[in-house]
């Protein structure tokens, strides 16, 4: 199976029609066997989907042969995030709950923290308790590509807190963010780590709290 940097290099997330036309050009390169193909076709899906072409992203992911179980897995997180962006939040939840499960299973740790934290996303009166669990997670995985999680989950548990107006602890979340950040993260995720602080900063000063979106996937 493929490892999730040769993934990363495929992957442009500001740009997922240039994404799109990686994973095809990808899967025409006869080098992969079929359940690298499988494999690479549910991140065609995402790319897809992240497109809002939720229709063919399903059509696609119902087309891959999931026999494979890390396929399996990913298929099952693909067509959670097709749900989750296409407006059925509710229905992607159990799809997450599996992936979670057999990507634990498996040893998958970068698929379950991924599956983990779609959870937070899908099922956001329960964000924060998701999120925990995540942390929890991948604070005990020792892949430094899966590690990367660190930053994102601090992040998104941040902005949670953030906006349920706990801007004290919102902070401790965006200054462990940045810390991992450094150790472990890219350069954008070290900024936005220090952008989120400035702005819990002046929203500690100030007494008011802002609304901020969780993304997807971008760990």
């Amino acid at each position: 199976m493929l490892d999730q940097k040769s993934l990363d290099l495929l992957w442009n997330f500001e740009d997922p029609k240039l994404s799109e036309q990686r994973f095809r050009d990808a899967l025409a390169d006869p080098r992969y066997d079929a359940d690298e193909r499988a494999e690479l076709s549910t991140q065609l899906g995402r790319a897809i989907g992240l497109q809002g072409r939720y229709e063919e992203a399903d059509a696609l992911l119902d087309a891959i042969d999931g026999d494979e179980p890390t396929v399996g897995v990913r298929v099952l997180l693909e067509r959670g995030r097709v749900l989750n962006s296409s407006g059925h939040a509710a229905m992607a939840v159990p799809l997450f709950e599996q992936a979670a499960e057999l990507g634990d299973h498996l040893g998958e740790e970068f698929l379950a923290v991924d599956a983990l934290h779609m959870l937070a996303i899908a099922d956001s009166a329960h964000a924060e308790l998701w999120t925990r669990s995540a942390l929890e997670y991948a604070s005990t995985v020792h892949d430094e590509r899966t590690k990367r999680w660190m930053v994102a989950l601090h992040n998104n548990l941040g902005w949670t807190l953030h906006g349920a107006g706990r801007l004290t602890e919102a902070l401790v979340e965006f200054q462990l963010a940045e810390q991992w950040a450094e150790r472990v993260g890219t350069p954008a995720q070290q900024k936005y780590a220090r952008e989120a602080i400035e702005e819990c900063e002046q929203a500690l000063a100030s007494g008011s709290s802002v609304q901020n979106a969780q993304t997807q996937g971008k760990a």
